[in-house]
């Protein structure tokens, strides 16, 4: 019996994260639909990272359409506090021609007592965007 709430318990903590890879050669542009409901480290980490893969970011507000640019991406993302404040959920959409080619989630909502779900939110959002972008930008 035990056992049985102990594993109910940690299944109940469980951090998850999936990623659809984008599968489709990108132009070198990426524009970034910003989010404000967002706190900034996060766009900032973002388009670090897009840059670290080679792409040129261009942010736009967040007024502007999936179709802005030949490829956008949105982003949300939120945090918590237990113990200390953590980034608890990052979703990373990617958009060609105003069709959802990729995806990155990241959900330590239901983390409970799982103590994984302290992490760097900079090194997470690499980690989505390396899963994310395998190729990097066209040459």
């Amino acid at each position: 019996m035990a056992s049985a709430t102990l594993c109910a318990f940690l299944a109940g903590c469980a951090i998850h994260q999936t990623v659809r890879p984008v599968d489709v050669a990108l132009e070198r542009e990426i524009c970034v639909i910003e989010n404000p409901s967002v706190k900034a480290g996060f766009i900032e980490a973002y388009k670090r990272s897009l840059a670290t893969k080679g792409y040129a970011v261009r942010q736009l507000p967040a007024s502007a359409p999936i179709t802005a640019c030949a490829t956008t991406t949105t982003y949300t993302a939120s945090w918590r506090w237990d113990l200390a404040l953590y980034m608890a959920y990052a979703e990373i959409r990617v958009f060609t021609a105003g069709k959802q080619v990729g995806e990155a989630k990241y959900d330590s909502l239901r983390g409970g007592g799982n103590m994984n779900k302290f992490i760097d939110a900079d090194r997470k959002v690499d980690e989505l965007v390396n899963q994310l972008f395998p190729g990097g930008a066209r040459s």
